[in-house]
């Protein structure tokens, strides 16, 4: 990689905040969805397809030491989501099903005001999200599991981890029966 493409990825990719970091992961995006980009620059990159290299980068992004102890941002997951729904294809392994579960709830156990690892610990493939993440829905903010199914409700992509963690949370949760399909869609899981 030549030293402009390093100065410019480096330049554009690296946050010094989390709106920053937000802003570097819809790059990853716009690579994702169109194959080209600075996050593409150098390998054979197909449109509308997520592989490893793209994965990287968004842990890359999400763990840089500018943001890394700080709580994921309502931006920042976003940004995944929409990375999420942009990738037809995978070629992954998992990685980023597993990155954007485990930012979900970070972000949701931070806006919560439950204490939240460091990206580092709480993102790493090596750790269990369930050694972490909120387990009782009575702990976790009833609009930020509002906001969860809103992302996830009608996706043409679901992600397993996510729906688990979610059902574990709403499953546990004393909402009244009759206000949770505003949370979550019974039909997802």
């Amino acid at each position: 990689m030549s030293a402009p493409v390093r100065a410019e990825l480096t330049s554009v990719l690296e946050p010094s905040c989390r709106q920053t970091a937000a802003r570097a992961l819809t790059v990853v995006r716009d690579g994702v969805i169109t194959g080209e980009g600075p996050t593409t620059r150098g390998r054979v990159h197909f449109s509308r397809s997520l592989d490893a290299d793209d994965a990287a980068w968004c842990v890359r992004i999400l763990t840089a030491p500018a943001v890394e102890h700080q709580p994921v941002s309502r931006e920042e997951a976003n940004a995944l989501f929409e990375i999420n729904e942009a990738a037809a294809e995978r070629s992954d392994g998992g990685r980023f099903d597993d990155l954007l579960a485990k930012a979900i709830a970070h972000h949701a156990a931070s806006e919560s005001g439950l204490p939240v690892p460091p990206r580092t610990v709480a993102l790493s493939p090596d750790t269990a999200i369930e050694s972490w993440a909120p387990t009782r829905g009575a702990n976790v903010d009833t609009e930020v599991l509002e906001w969860i199914a809103r992302q996830m409700r009608g996706k043409r992509r679901s992600n397993r981890a996510l729906m688990a963690m979610v059902a574990t949370i709403v499953g546990a949760t004393a909402i009244p029966l009759s206000q949770l399909p505003a949370v979550l869609d019974i039909g997802m899981l």
